[in-house]
């Protein structure tokens, strides 16, 4: 069905790989439509198959995934990338998120979690698991934005939030203020940070915190 999201999924891991599969599989909306368990490998079958979405660990053998990502969206840019690993490094999530990763997801994930985390991938959302968007958010409050455009009180909210990964229609329940707004707030601080989308906010948001850290 064409409806349906294709996706590949990469870990060098069987138990790890095999296991996501099988829980993604159980989606009418998902098909696998392959695995790999090396980096070149992940590069040639995403080149092959052509999927919606890959999720793929960092660490892997021939190429980890951060290069792997790299080469993906080089040539295939319209497809999504999830990294998906033990990896707590900030360090990481940074350069993933640079590489033009669409989500950072620790493997501690639920399986609801990760099946949403593919949903809202192709629907160009950044995605983040909460630690990682926790860390990300603290370090950005505990920055003075000196030297950085000023924000306002409301845009630094947005601001925080879209880095938790949260949608307009969440951040608009959040701050008790409507889809428009949030749209018009994210626009504005876009703009005054000379950045493209809220994935770049994301790691805008991240690089203050690795600076700080």
């Amino acid at each position: 069905m064409d409806e349906q999201i294709r996706v590949l999924v990469a870990d060098a891991n069987d138990i790890a790989r095999i296991g996501l599969v099988k829980i993604l599989e159980c989606e009418s909306d998902i098909r696998i439509v392959g695995e790999a368990k090396k980096g070149l490998e992940v590069i040639n079958r995403v080149l092959e198959l052509k999927p919606d979405v890959v999720i793929m660990d960092i660490f892997m053998p021939d190429c980890n995934g951060l290069g792997a990502t790299t080469a993906i969206k080089e040539k295939l840019p319209e497809v999504k990338v999830l990294i998906w690993t033990t990896s707590e490094r900030e360090e990481d999530l940074l350069q993933a998120l640079k590489l033009g990763a669409q989500g950072y997801l620790l493997k501690s994930a639920t399986i609801n979690e990760m099946v949403e985390a593919v949903r809202r991938a192709v629907a160009a959302e950044t995605i983040l698991s909460p630690h990682m968007a926790s860390k990300l958010a603290a370090g950005f409050r505990n920055n003075n934005n000196d030297g950085h455009p000023k924000l306002s009180s409301r845009e630094m909210e947005v601001l925080l939030l879209v880095a938790e990964g949260m949608t307009d229609t969440s951040i608009g329940e959040r701050l008790f203020i409507t889809e428009t707004t949030v749209r018009t707030h994210l626009r504005r601080l876009l703009d005054k940070l000379h950045l493209k989308n809220r994935v770049q906010a994301a790691a805008y948001a991240a690089r203050l915190n690795l600076k700080d850290g």
